[in-house]
This record gives structure tokens, C-alpha cells and sequence, in this order.
């Protein structure tokens, strides 16, 4: 049996750790189990070394007759290294890790995304560029650059959000953030939007107040619009024009 050299206090446990690696570990993986007469805590356990390690976890200094344990642990060892990394944390703090505990995420990147009327009338896509930090092969955090493609959704307004999962930045210890683009508005020369409402101001002479006037208007897909007025018109006068405002998103 070879003793890693990464635990070089394991060499005075050599007839022992070899016992212990050649037969009570293979039983481990069916019956081994851990006793302890309260809850483990930081301060409680707080290894030096490797022998400490064994002798806590293995009972290598108990007398016969102690009572067999209550906590079972199942793990499937195949190196030194990999036996320690299955009990303590990569920090090599000590503490006892759950291999079941999910690892937490970075927290998300938002970038605003600036789209016009017609984008969100018409709906599309829109490419953007975007860097990011990345974890290489050899271990290495490098920043890279892509593109990604977005697609806009007929009727999506300011503030609708859009996650691309894990296509953030990476940060050691955590899993790679993801990546959120909010809608933003850009103003339009036209039209403003109140909800799914299309709103135009416009301005006529007394004559036409008075006689009525045609008007006529270009929509966000540019359809021609000739929309009669007929009434008088007074000063606040509205004139609503069905079926032509935004798509209507259900989801929204």
C-alpha cells in the first residue's frame, strides 16, 4: 500500500492505516458506522494532522468492548485524498461537509437591455456582446467574450426580465451566476405607452375642431391608419381607437 505524500503523518500508522485501508474500510462501505455522544461543532474537533484525524474518526486508541455506533456514514474511498476530501471540507477547515448540500450561487449579473417601441410591438431578436469570467481547464479564471442571442417577445414591457442560466461570472466556491437582462424603453417620437396603451397628442386648427379632420397615422409596423374625427372637438378631447395598442402578453 502506498502512503500519499500529502499525509506524511500517516507513516507512523503504517501497519495500521494498512489494516484499516485493507479490510475495515471495504466493510465500511456496508456497515461502517460513527459514534458520538453529542452534536460535532467548530470548536470541538479541530485537527492537526492526520493521525488526529484517524484516531477521531476510527477510534484507533479505544479499548475493546466500546459500543458500536449509532450515525452511519456511507462514502466509497479510493485514494488518501479522496478519503479525506469524501469527510472535510476543501478549505481544510475540518468541519464535517455534506456531500448532499447543493453548492450556492453567485449572485446574478443584470444588464439593462434598451429596446424601442417597435422591438416590443414586433417583437425579434437582438444580439449582445457580453464578457465574462470563466474557469479554463488548467483551473484558470479567464475573461471571455460572446454573443448572445435574445428573443423578444411581441408585447414584453419595461422591466420583464430575461435569465440566461449560468452565463454570469464565475467565483470560486460558488456555482456560475446567471445572467438577467431587464427591458428598458427607449422613448418614442410618437407614441407613448401607458401599459398596453398607445397614446398621441396631436394638435388641430379651430376649423377643424369644429368641421372635423381625417388623421392619419403610421403604427409601430407601419400599417397606414385613417382615423375620422367627426365630433367637436374641445380642449382634452380623447378618441379611443380600438385593437391598435400593444400586443397583449398574458404572462406579464
Amino acid at each position: 500500500m502506498l502512503i500519499p505524500a500529502t499525509f506524511p503523518g500517516l507513516k507512523g500508522y503504517f501497519g495500521k492505516v494498512d489494516e484499516i485501508w485493507g479490510i475495515s474500510i471495504r466493510k465500511v462501505v456496508q456497515k461502517f458506522q460513527l459514534t458520538r455522544t453529542k452534536p460535532m461543532s467548530s470548536s470541538s474537533f479541530n485537527p492537526t494532522n492526520s493521525e488526529d484525524i484517524f484516531e477521531h474518526f476510527f477510534n484507533l486508541g479505544r479499548t475493546a468492548g466500546s459500543p458500536p455506533s449509532s450515525s452511519r456514514v456511507n462514502f466509497n474511498p479510493r485514494n488518501a485524498d479522496q478519503f479525506f476530501s469524501e469527510f472535510f471540507d476543501s478549505n481544510g477547515s475540518g468541519s464535517v461537509s455534506s456531500r448532499s448540500s447543493v453548492a450556492r450561487k453567485a449572485p446574478a449579473v443584470e444588464k439593462s437591455l434598451a429596446c424601442s417601441l417597435e422591438d416590443l410591438y414586433n417583437g425579434g431578436k437582438k444580439k449582445v456582446k457580453i464578457s465574462r469570467k470563466v474557469i479554463d481547464l488548467a483551473r484558470q479564471i479567464q475573461t471571455i467574450e460572446e454573443t448572445i442571442t435574445i428573443d423578444i417577445k411581441p408585447g414584453w414591457k419595461k422591466g420583464t426580465k430575461i435569465t440566461f442560466v449560468e452565463k454570469g461570472n464565475f467565483e470560486p466556491g460558488f456555482v456560475t451566476a446567471d445572467l438577467i437582462f431587464v427591458i428598458d424603453e427607449k422613448p418614442h417620437g410618437v407614441f407613448t405607452r401607458e401599459g398596453n396603451d398607445l397614446i398621441i397628442n396631436r394638435k388641430i386648427l379651430l376649423l377643424e375642431a369644429l368641421a372635423g379632420k381625417t388623421i392619419e397615422l403610421t403604427t409601430l409596423d407601419g400599417r397606414i391608419l385613417m382615423i375620422p374625427v367627426t365630433e367637436i372637438v374641445k380642449p382634452g378631447y380623447e378618441l379611443i381607437y380600438p385593437n391598435e395598442g400593444m400586443p397583449f402578453q398574458r404572462s406579464l
